[in-house]
């Protein structure tokens, strides 16, 4: 039987896969620890306190690379090459979602505009990465080579969401409200497309790798088009809505290190 922890067994099971998977994580995180650190060293000067949170963010997001990579070298592997279809990070950038690379390259400093964009911008994708990492909590928190990992990551997850509602609401208040929920639909309806065409890449690679049958590859990519056409209707409405989370000041502090992994 086809199940979400079974097809996830399969993806840890087959190193080829394993290190696809882990090799696609690491590249994302690490860019979003990249992405972060330019961000905090260019907040404008009346949201400077922001800066100490930002680069927190950064710092986790750069850990999570690590912990990817510690996880294929545990197994004796090494990274590949991550296909450019399965590039989340760059294909959000590409659909004009976030802050350009170009900008953030630059010395000058953003604009207050500019950090409730990066705030809207996060407010989605860390809602997807935390819905992501509870799932694979729900089936590999316990398991004795991914789950330490597994745990510590969600909970940054966590945290990184609990960060974006609080800083969202609080520039709500500021007078930003509009401008707010138009960025977080914006972001929301374009990253819901540009992860249906992830899902897609990335189960094409595995499908080869692991040679599933053209059966099984037309189930996925069904239950793919499915999961796109639900939140295109109504579940893109979860990537939008604000309210002060129970986890305060969730970034108030050092990021914590991961020896173990690094």
């Amino acid at each position: 039987m086809l199940s979400a922890k079974s097809l996830l067994q399969e993806i840890l099971d087959n190193d080829e896969s394993f290190r696809l998977f882990c090799s696609i994580a690491a590249s994302g995180e690490s860019q979003g620890g990249w992405e972060n650190a330019r961000i905090a060293v260019l907040v404008p000067q009346s949201e400077r306190e922001l800066a100490p949170r930002i680069t927190r963010h950064g710092a986790d997001e750069d850990k999570h690379g690590r912990i990817f990579n510690a996880l294929m070298k545990k197994r004796g592997l090494t990274p590949v090459e991550v296909p450019s279809d399965t590039d989340y990070t760059m294909l959000l950038e590409r659909h004009g979602i976030g802050l350009a690379h170009d900008k953030l390259k630059s010395d000058e400093p953003l604009s207050v505009q500019d950090i409730v964009t990066y705030l809207a911008h996060s407010r989605v994708t860390e809602q997807r990465a935390s819905e992501e990492m509870e799932l694979l909590c729900r089936y590999f928190a316990d398991h004795p080579d991914i789950g330490r990992a597994v745990r510590m990551i969600s909970n940054d997850e966590d945290n990184h969401l609990a960060y974006c509602h609080e800083e969202l609401l609080r520039f709500a208040s500021a007078g930003h409200g509009r401008a707010i929920q138009r960025t977080l639909r914006e972001c929301a309806h374009a990253e819901i497309c540009v992860y249906r065409d992830v899902s897609l890449a990335v189960m094409a690679h595995m499908g080869r790798i692991l040679g599933w049958s053209r059966a099984r590859s037309a189930t996925l990519v069904a239950a793919i088009h499915a999961v796109y056409a639900y939140e295109r209707a109504m579940g893109w409405r979860r990537m939008v809505s604000l309210r002060m989370p129970e986890r305060r000041d969730a970034l108030g502090g050092p990021a914590a290190a991961a020896p173990e992994f690094a």
